[in-house]
């Protein structure tokens, strides 16, 4: 099995821990409404959760082209214009990572003398998931421009149906 491979398997089995923990969370928030107990730290966690959730699936999103676009226009040239537009776009994305990575170590840098208002967590680690995201994204714009230069398929790319 490759690297690659490892790595998708432990971001998406992240991401779907992080998503399950903030559904059990939520639904803490909404039991705590109707029964006597009551948790102050679950409205933080949720956020913390949700911010790891994402910072673990973006890159996934990334490197199997689901997030949204519009190419109605850019389907209408050919093959090898495409393909050059792509590698320009997942190149413009391994340099907005590269800013969102430098500016994500100066938020964990700031995070340090810092602490969660109601867990005890710092909050460099939370703070983390910036550079993390930034980190991945980064990494994936550089499988996917490493695919288009080769002209290899990319295994990982879903298609589902529904163009138009």
């Amino acid at each position: 099995m490759g690297v690659l491979k490892i790595v998708t398997r432990i971001l998406g089995l992240l991401a779907v821990l992080c998503l399950s923990g903030l559904i059990i969370v939520v639904s803490m928030q909404i039991l705590s409404r109707y029964l006597p107990i009551s948790y102050v730290w679950t409205e933080e966690l949720t956020r913390y959760l949700f911010l790891f959730a994402i910072s673990f699936a973006a890159p996934l999103a990334l490197l199997r082209n689901e997030y949204i676009n519009v190419d109605l226009i850019v389907n209408r040239f050919p093959e090898t214009f495409r393909r050059y537009y792509e590698i320009g776009v997942y190149v413009l994305i391994a340099c907005i990572s590269a800013v969102l990575i430098r500016e994500g170590w100066i938020f964990v840098e700031i995070g340090k003398s810092q602490a969660s208002a109601t867990m005890p967590i710092q909050m460099s680690v939370i703070h983390a998931s910036i550079l993390f995201m930034g980190i991945a994204l980064f990494l994936m714009s550089l499988v996917r421009i490493g695919f288009l230069f080769k002209n290899k398929k990319n295994p990982y790319e879903t298609t589902y149906g529904g163009e138009l």
